[in-house]
């Protein structure tokens, strides 16, 4: 019996490098604390150049808040609610933001994913 000559791996991965960079998976898990609250989101990429997304849109800014962050193929599982096409500050960027904590905040953030955003808004 004849062996194939490229792997199912190997092929994969010939196939994976005709994908433009925006067709591979990026999310940033962002965690911030302070005294009174804690916050957990995640950043799934869908448009926005991947330098730009690590060195800028992962990079929150929050004052009197200890932030980290985490990067990741995907968002993980088990978000209350999803912003889906957001559209980032006047750019003609996407992403999807993904929210975890406190289900009852899904009041404040559906309206400005839908208003501010331009998204659309999932509960699971």
């Amino acid at each position: 019996m004849r062996q194939p000559l490229l792997s199912a791996t190997t092929c994969l991965l010939v196939m994976g490098s005709w994908l433009p960079a925006t067709a591979l998976a990026e999310a940033c898990i962002i965690k911030a604390e302070s005294d009174r609250m804690e916050i957990r989101l995640c950043q799934q990429n869908r448009s926005i150049p991947p330098n730009l997304f690590r060195t800028g849109f992962c990079k929150p800014q929050l004052a009197g808040q200890k932030t980290t962050v985490t990067f990741a193929a995907q968002c993980p599982p088990g978000a209350f609610g999803v912003c889906r096409n957001a559209h980032v500050g006047g750019m003609p960027y996407q992403q999807d933001i993904h929210y975890y904590g406190i289900e009852s905040d899904a009041r404040f953030l559906k309206p400005a994913c839908e208003r501010q955003s331009k998204g659309v808004w999932t509960s699971r």
